[in-house]
């Protein structure tokens, strides 16, 4: 048997069943099936590889479901996923039918919270804890949260909230740096000391007894507490937290499964929040990834034996071609400043960096700061581009529209994995950008192929004053997009055949499917035309005027339904006296599977045969 500890663990508890000592062994399980099993499917690969240890001890010492685990940018449940009974569905991780990569209550009752997005788990755990409170119910809750969650604003948010919640655990998985000094005998000696319950109950009772001495028994404690917090400033850097009300533990070594289960579980009765500080390797176990995780950070299915350095071999992507030509107009544009939210090669930005490291700013996991510091850099003359994920540009919505649109600042929003995305299904979809990039009234554009990003996004760099927007898809050009060409024009008709009174419409990736749906219909007798858009808001000069001659015009889009394109275009054709059949296909938001786009145009109508049938039902109406 490849797995035997693994093996064992088949349900929610099984881990306490083990002995301390087999702990480490069910570790390296665990982390040989996830590198073994994620290159074989694709998922979160680096961080998961960096908790195995901190979740098994967590299981071991926790009551799931009573407890609960909170993880902030939950791609790292991964190994909480293997704890809970769900190995078998890792052969189908984020698939059609398969399991989340993310946690997902509706697969079990130990997934506390959707989490997708990250520096959110700290107030939901509070939250949790709170309800726990004023229900009395028993337990404990436990955030997850990784070093780079803190460069957001929304844990500090959190953190002022903590009050007494002495049952919220927070963990910080500090990976940013390897076990520092700190980590020694010493510190190793404190932590077990101030982890052991008669510190607590010695601690508490030390106070009681000062505080009950008339006049110079308070004092006597204020002093006593401030020379420890000049002591744990020098040796833990821990004042920040304990001022907000934590009891601060730590740094512990994070890979020490034995020592994290004996705390933990020494940890159950506490009389304040608690903030145990954990150092830890991400990618740990698979080399490439430890030398590179942001490479390792999500992946697709990969050869084990041929791993490549994206410094050296970037992927053909939307994201790198954008990135590559952004660097090059950066020699062009000295003015030009590009900016991430802690997405440099996701975006294809470290091209950026490395011809322009002066004007590439990685600002961690923090959009609204990002769009904010774009408007600050505008309002001084210079041009910044920012590069997000259509999913994560949702979090800066205010900051767009106050600190950016309300000046009409000279900020360019570069707009990654605009449309479907697969494998991560309901948190990570860009189905959104078009429809709120429109209501704040900013250009938006949307190319189909290489060629129109390079033609487009060299003209929003060379333009004017104002704020606007590009969108690209995830992943590589599709061959039928790149037979499209170029043409410079805001829209196409880019494919016309005789007597056609049906026109598809669509934009950006979605059009490959109006083109193969109007070659469904020939094959059964009917010309339809296709049009595509470039620039999707405002909607191009001349385009109503082009569709006024077709009968049914069936508008596709990769975006919610309401406040769409296509509920604007159908309200411009109205006003321009059309009075035809239109067809709106658009995303149910309230339905997002974790699938492949080929599967997730299916399910929401998007695909070929199903606007082939749209077409056939409205030819048959307007016929009858």
């Amino acid at each position: 048997m490849r797995y035997p500890l693994l093996s064992r663990i088949n349900r929610p508890g099984d881990v306490k069943k083990l002995m301390p000592e087999e702990l480490p062994v069910l570790c390296e399980e665990i982390r040989s099936f996830l590198i073994e099993s994620v290159s074989a499917t694709g998922g979160h690969l680096s961080s998961n590889l960096g908790v195995v240890e901190l979740t098994v001890a967590l299981h071991k010492a926790l009551v799931l479901p009573r407890d609960k685990i909170v993880f902030d940018v939950g791609h790292q449940c991964y190994t909480h996923k293997l704890l809970t009974g769900r190995r078998a569905g890792f052969a189908h991780l984020r698939q059609k039918d398969g399991i989340s990569g993310f946690p997902c209550p509706a697969e079990s009752d130990c997934d506390v919270f959707i989490a997708g997005h990250g520096s959110t788990s700290l107030s939901v755990a509070i939250g949790i804890a709170r309800a726990k409170k004023l229900k009395k119910e028993p337990g404990k809750v436990v955030a997850v949260i990784g070093d780079g969650a803190f460069t957001g604003g929304m844990v500090y948010e959190g953190m002022n909230n903590v009050g007494m919640l002495n049952n919220l655990i927070v963990i910080l998985n500090d990976n940013k740096m390897s076990i520092s000094k700190n980590v020694g005998e010493i510190a190793n000696y404190l932590t077990r000391l101030r982890t052991d319950p008669k510190y607590f109950h010695a601690k508490a009772q030390m106070e009681n007894a000062l505080e009950s001495i008339p006049v110079l028994g308070s004092g006597v404690v204020r002093v006593l507490q401030g020379g420890k917090q000049i002591i744990r400033r020098g040796i833990y850097h821990s004042t920040m937290f304990e001022e907000m009300g934590f009891q601060y533990v730590g740094p512990v070594d994070g890979h020490d499964v034995i020592q994290l289960s004996q705390m933990l579980t020494n940890l159950q009765e506490q009389a304040a929040p608690l903030f145990i500080h954990i150092v830890t390797q991400k990618g740990k176990g698979l080399k490439p990834a430890e030398e590179n995780p942001g490479e390792f950070h999500s992946v697709s299915a990969f050869d084990l034996n041929h791993l490549t350095n994206p410094e050296v071999s970037p992927k053909d992507s939307f994201s790198s071609y954008f990135g590559a030509k952004l660097s090059t107009l950066g020699n062009e544009c000295t003015k030009l400043c590009a900016i991430t939210a802690a997405m440099k090669y996701g975006t294809g930005l470290q091209f950026f960096k490395h011809d322009h490291p002066d004007r590439f700013f990685d600002v961690g996991m923090a959009e609204q700061h990002a769009v904010t510091f774009a408007a600050g850099l505008a309002s001084q003359g210079l041009l910044p581009v920012v590069a997000i994920y259509s999913t994560f540009f949702q979090r800066a919505y205010d900051q767009m529209i106050h600190d950016v649109c309300l000046m009409r600042l000279n900020v360019l929003f570069a707009v990654d994995r605009a449309g479907l995305v697969p494998g991560d299904g309901e948190t990570h979809q860009g189905i959104y950008d078009p429809a709120f990039f429109s209501q704040m009234q900013i250009e938006t554009y949307s190319p189909a192929n290489y060629a129109e990003l390079d033609h487009w996004l060299s003209y929003l760099v060379r333009k004017g004053q104002g704020p606007r927007a590009i969108r690209y898809p995830r992943g590589e050009e599709k061959p039928s997009m790149a037979a499209l060409g170029c043409t410079g024009n805001l829209f196409d008709l880019i494919e016309q055949r005789e007597g056609a009174k049906i026109v598809f419409v669509s934009y950006g990736a979605e059009t490959e499917e109006i083109l193969a749906a109007g070659d469904l219909l020939l094959q059964k007798g009917i010309a339809a035309d296709c049009c595509k858009l470039v620039r999707i808001y405002p909607l191009p000069e001349g385009l109503c005027d082009a569709l006024k001659k077709y009968d049914t015009v069936i508008f596709a889009e990769e975006c919610v339904k309401d406040g769409g394109i296509g509920q604007q275009l159908c309200f411009a054709l109205q006003q321009a006296g059309w009075t035809g059949r239109f067809v709106l296909h658009a995303v149910n938001n309230r339905h997002l599977l974790h699938a492949n786009v080929p599967q997730l145009r299916k399910d929401q109508n998007l695909d070929a045969a199903s606007l082939a049938q749209s077409a056939l039902g409205a030819e048959s109406e307007n016929k009858a």
